[in-house]
């Protein structure tokens, strides 16, 4: 995985790379808000990274391990925020993620739970959607 130039946009579409995901994919930072680690992890997705993937879940729902497939993820739509800023305990982040594969095109639409653990904001799992 080779890194974007300084100047490239942020996959997750929040402004430059280098200013947005880059310090927290190069482990030079954690994200403050649960929302900057969904950014972040959608990013990650774009960028094959499984370890930061599996870094940012929370122990008691990660796998053991992360395949991901080769799509490419073309784009990142925040939908919903519910807390998670960063004197919060718990946040929920709904977005759709745009993605092509193979001549085909989709979405992924969720609803993805984070918690504060140790301090810093993890990936528990996807909740239901609300009515």
């Amino acid at each position: 995985m080779t890194d974007l130039p300084g100047t490239a946009d942020c996959p997750c579409g929040g402004g430059r790379y280098a200013d947005c995901c880059a310090p927290f994919l190069r482990r030079e930072a954690w994200p403050a808000t649960a929302e900057a680690l969904m950014r972040s992890r959608y990013t990650a997705f774009a960028r094959n990274d499984a370890d930061y993937l599996l870094r940012t879940w929370h122990p008691r729902t990660r796998p053991e391990s992360l395949e991901l497939d080769d799509r490419r993820w073309d784009g990142l739509e925040i939908v919903e925020r519910t807390d998670g800023a960063e004197d919060d305990l718990m946040g929920i982040v709904g977005f759709v993620a745009h993605w092509s594969h193979r001549g085909r095109r989709g979405s992924l639409v969720e609803r993805s739970a984070f918690v504060r653990r140790g301090g810093r904001w993890v990936y528990l799992a996807a909740t239901p959607e609300s009515e």
